[in-house]
């Protein structure tokens, strides 16, 4: 793959004092050869004045109800036309002005995930620690069983392998949806160093409890029962 098109996508409601260090973070990314897809959930605040002042080229956008976070997810996905899939969303950003070249390059050797490492940030962008679930060097299906070790917005998979978001979860669909990529998968490219800044307090951390219920059942679905218990055994051990 000479030169690839990477499809970022912007998820956001009432995100006015998040979303601009997502703008600008892509606005400041050297390879331009992606397309910038914003949906909305018809926010409230000044959501929309912030994007329209930022000054940042956007592809698609859309605002307007959805039927939350999942919801969002999937028209993003229906309006995407490029290579490659990331989601962005508002108080994440771009580790690096060079992080999409890096993606570009890896994108050469044609993998059908690439993936690589998170950091966690502060309201103020203060850098606080790595994630601590961290990406192996090799990513299978099977690395799912010990937990989301790839987060979201560093998972990055070919266009042609993603499906709609099963909207039955309301917090972990994600996970569920890169299981699913996986399984399609044969060949995945790890960067070796960070590519997103993770805000800490996002969707998933304000509903920690139900999120990890949500992953218990799709863990078992995907892996069965029993060895999802015994997984989670070792979680209990290991925390």
């Amino acid at each position: 793959m000479a030169t690839p098109v990477i499809s970022i996508i912007t998820v956001c409601y009432n995100a006015e004092k998040e979303i601009l260090a997502t703008l600008k973070s892509v606005q400041e990314q050297t390879f331009k050869e992606y397309e910038y897809i914003i949906i909305d959930g018809a926010s409230k605040d000044k959501t929309l004045k912030v994007i329209a002042n930022s000054g940042v080229e956007i592809t698609h956008l859309v605002s307007e109800k959805d039927k939350g976070i999942y919801d969002a997810m999937n028209k993003g996905l229906r309006l995407a036309k490029g290579d490659y899939l990331m989601f962005l969303n508002a108080g994440d950003s771009l580790y690096s002005p060079t992080t999409l070249q890096q993606i570009a390059d890896t994108a050469k050797t044609n993998p059908d995930v690439i993936y690589g490492d998170t950091a966690i940030v502060d309201v103020n962008r203060n850098y606080l620690r790595p994630r601590r679930l961290r990406p192996p060097k090799q990513l299978t299906r099977n690395s799912f069983k010990n937990g989301m070790l790839v987060c979201h917005q560093a998972f990055l998979p070919k266009r042609e392998l993603a499906m709609p978001y099963d909207m039955q979860y309301r917090f972990s669909a994600d996970f569920d949806w890169c299981v699913k990529i996986l399984a399609k998968a044969t060949t995945c490219a790890q960067i070796d160093e960070y590519i997103v800044n993770y805000l800490e307090e996002g969707a998933t951390t304000r509903n920690h409890v139900k999120s990890l219920k949500e992953r218990f059942r799709i863990m078992a679905h995907h892996y069965g029962l029993l060895t999802t218990i015994v997984k989670h055994l070792w979680f209990i051990f290991r925390m």
